[in-house]
Order: C-alpha cells, then structure tokens, then sequence
C-alpha cells in the first residue's frame, strides 16, 4: 500500500523586544544564568503580569504579513502543566482566542506554488531551561530562568504539506518574513526560532487523516527534513508490519538520525485552559492597526516580483537574493551606485556568498560595502585589471574591507596592456609548443585555450586577454 504524509508545523519565533512579555527583564540572549529575573517572570506570589505593547504590535505585523485576520477582541488563558523550568506551574498563552487566525503563506517547490495555510498566530511566554551536567564532582540538573516570559510568536499552520521538502520550503519562507519584519533574528541555533512537526500518513487516495504523531524542538532546516523523512518511513513500516500508530510526542536524535518516543501527547483537556485571570482581555483600536499595517516594510514575494520585472534578473537570481534582506538590500545598494544587476548578482551568488559559507560566517558580518564591488568592476570595465585578477581582488576585499585600489597598487596587479610586452611573450609561448602549433594548424582549434592559459600563467594572469586571442590568432594563422 502506498502512503502519503499530511503534515503540519507549530513554529516558535522568539521576537525582538528589549524586554519580556510581561515584565521589564531584558529579553537578551546569552547572559549569565538567572541574571535577566524578577519576581514577575520567575512567578513569585502577589505579583501582575502587564502585557508588552511591542510584542503585540510585532504579532500583529506578522498577522497581517501573512494574509491572517486580526481579531479585535483577543485574551490570554493560562496552559497549566508541571515542568522543573516553568517557575508558576502554568504558561501564560493565548488559546480559544488569539490575536491572528486564517491566513496562508505561498511556496515554490520543483517550481509549483502551493498554499500553505495558517491557521493561527498566538502569542505566549518562554519557558526556563534546563541545563544537566556535573559540578563539585557529582551529577546534577540547574534550572536557568533567564528565558522564562521572552515573547514567543506561535504560528501554527494548517495540515496542508505532503513532503519534507514542502516543510522546509515553508519554515524558510516564514524566517525570511519574519527577518524581513524585523520581529524575529530567526537564528535557530540559539532556539529564537523552534520548531514542532506533526505529521501522520495515510493511504494514497484516502481523505481522512491518519494518527498523528509531534516531533517537538527541531533546530534546524536539515533536521527538519531529515526528521519527517525517518518519521514517514517508521509509520509506514509499522503499518506495514501490521501494528498501530501511536498519537505521541517524539523527539529527534541527530546523533542517531531516528526520532525517539518522549511521551504520549497531551490533548487540549489536558492542559485545564481557563481565563488568565491577571490579564485584561485585548480589543485593538482600528487607528493602530492602520498605522501598523501601513508601516509594513517590502516583503519577499513583492521584492522578487521587483527584481524581476525592474532589473530583468533571471527567477534563479530573484529567488536567491530575496531569501535574506541583508542580501537583497545589499544588491539594491551596489545598483544604486552604478553596478549592472546581473553583473551584480552573479558576483553576490558566486564570489561573495561562497567566501560567507567557508567562513560560515552570516551575510551581516560581511566586510565588503556595496560601493567596494562597484568600484572593482569599474576597474574591470576600464581594463585595469583582468576578470581573473578580479576574483583575487575581491577576495582580498572580502578579507582586509581595503579598496580595491589599494589592493591593486600593493600587489602590483595592473592589468599588462603593453602590446610589445605581450606579443613577446606570446612568441615564446608558441617557440615552446611547437607540437601544439602544429596540431592547431592541422584543425584542432580548441588548442586556443591552452596557448592563452599559457600566456596568462607566464604574465600571472595581468595580460589583457583580448590582446592575447588577438596576437595569437596572428601569430598562430
């Protein structure tokens, strides 16, 4: 029997305010433990949460840029379950009410668009961590409060993906939206941007949804993909063997690239929602919400459909430029200041990113300014220098952050353009070769490559190379 997977993610994006939901604790990452604390968020007795006004705004933002409707009248509820990291024995979040509801998000997988649908967007708070290891010789487990009450966005989409590969295209969708907002820095290596999948399968053909199973806290693209793919195959196989699909919590080991049972999954009921009773229901004022919809910034989808349509850049080009702002505004910059798009782009796709992901360094990072590139490929177009030497400029550029003349200047770079100079190396390229010479006159016409790599291995790759074709055509003729 032949299978196919209904899968639908819960994603948590950690946004970017200076504090936490409810309290004036800093929302930073990285600090030393239970430094970022008060009575508030660690849930001492007879304290009030009071609801940051910057995540609600961010939440709506992301609502509208996901084509959700923002619902005027919202509330939190409190999720009760018992975790050593959850100080209150409850997360304040939003259940039967939240702020977004009905939207979708557009995909291209193997050049098909598909819509993705979002079923919800809620806001909640963070829960603690806990961190398990050994201190004063024997074995122990600490809790680090530092992340109880950071503002989490959860988006929830609909079950409407099929393959791993739709569910990545996705998560990666919704992180370029959300970077592109500003409300999220998407940076899954340190959990601001988490992921649960749920997933279950069902025979080809067959509409009604088979038992679903939830991988929880996936970090990254590729174990989101590789986690669905070992899930469906394991399902599948149970069946196969004639067993059940049990409706559970799973986690994914990446050291063993199988998906482990957890727990069996908690339903609604389970978590006794009610009211949060320390929280005033939300009703947003339609004012706002105009000014925060009209202070939407370009997205990915209208960008790409820019660069295509303003620059004539291939969908390849758009697609791959669009994917981080950093990069598109990048682009854009180098443009402004004179660059060819495609020119350009092949530079950034080419050069520039392949030196980011040796480094494994993000584009943020980059030394190199737009107005640096610019100015190399002006002295290309001047014949300064040669397209080869240029690969070794920016390289230079890439590292130091100098301009490229004083690269040029420093490591004597300038292109030869002496004809006497060249045609006199030319003539010792050809003394040197005489079989070749030869076989280029008997017809072998694609010996050119080998006569000019020569000439350009004895000049190191300064000469011009139109002079070289030209004075070897002659030569050779």
């Amino acid at each position: 029997m032949k299978y196919e997977a209904v899968i639908g993610l819960e994603v948590h994006a950690q946004m970017l305010t200076e504090t936490k939901i409810f309290c004036g604790c800093p929302a930073k990452f990285g600090a030393e433990p239970n430094t970022q604390t008060c009575p508030v968020c660690i849930g001492m007795p007879g304290v009030l949460p009071v609801l940051n006004k910057k995540a609600l705004e961010f939440s709506i933002k992301t609502g509208f840029a996901m084509n959700c409707g923002i619902s005027p009248y919202s509330r939190f509820a409190r999720k009760n379950y018992f975790y050593p990291d959850l100080p209150k024995g409850y997360q304040i979040s939003q259940y039967e009410l939240p702020i977004c509801e009905h939207g979708y998000i557009e995909i291209v997988v193997d050049g098909n668009v598909k819509r993705i649908g979002i079923t919800r967007i809620h806001m909640e708070e963070d829960a603690g961590k806990n961190i398990h290891g050994s201190a004063s010789g024997g074995n122990f487990s600490f809790v680090d409060l530092n992340r109880t009450g950071v503002p989490l966005m959860e988006i929830v989409s609909e079950p409407d993906m099929r393959t791993p590969v739709e569910a990545v295209a996705y998560m990666k969708k919704l992180r370029a939206i959300l970077r592109y907002l500003g409300v999220c820095d998407g940076n899954m290596e340190q959990g601001s941007l988490r992921c649960d999948a749920n997933v279950s399968i069902r025979p080809v053909g067959r509409e009604d949804f088979g038992v679903k199973v939830e991988i929880k806290n996936i970090n990254s693209f590729r174990f989101v993909e590789k986690a669905l793919e070992y899930e469906i195959k394991r399902q599948a196989n149970v069946l196969k063997d004639g067993g059940m699909i049990r409706q559970e919590t799973r986690l994914w080991d990446a050291t063993t690239g199988t998906t482990q049972p957890m727990r069996t999954k908690e339903e609604a009921h389970d978590y006794r929602y009610f009211p949060e009773p320390d929280l005033v229901p939300i009703m947003v004022d339609q004012t706002w919400l105009e000014d925060i919809k009209k202070s939407l910034r370009e997205l990915p989808d209208v960008k790409r459909e820019r660069f295509v349509s303003e620059y004539g850049l291939p969908d390849y080009d758009a697609d791959l430029l669009v994917s981080e702002k950093a990069i598109a505004d990048w682009f854009e910059d180098a443009v402004k200041l004179g660059g060819q798009p495609k020119v350009v782009s092949n530079w950034i796709m080419g050069e520039l990113l392949r030196l980011l992901n040796s480094d494994n360094k993000p584009f943020e990072e980059c030394l190199l300014k737009p107005e640096q590139l610019v100015g190399m490929l002006k002295l290309i177009e001047d014949g300064t220098i040669s397209g080869k030497i240029a690969k070794a400029v920016f390289e230079e550029m890439y590292r130091t952050g100098k301009e490229s003349g004083v690269i040029i200047k420093e490591k004597g770079l300038v292109q030869i353009r002496d004809t006497g100079e060249i045609e006199r190396i030319v003539g010792d390229v050809i003394a040197k070769h005489p079989k070749e010479v030869a076989r280029f006159k008997e017809g072998e016409q694609k010996l050119m490559g080998f006569f000019v790599g020569q000439v350009m291995k004895a000049t190191k790759g300064k000469a011009n190379p139109q002079m070289i074709n030209e004075l070897l055509r002659k030569k050779l003729s």
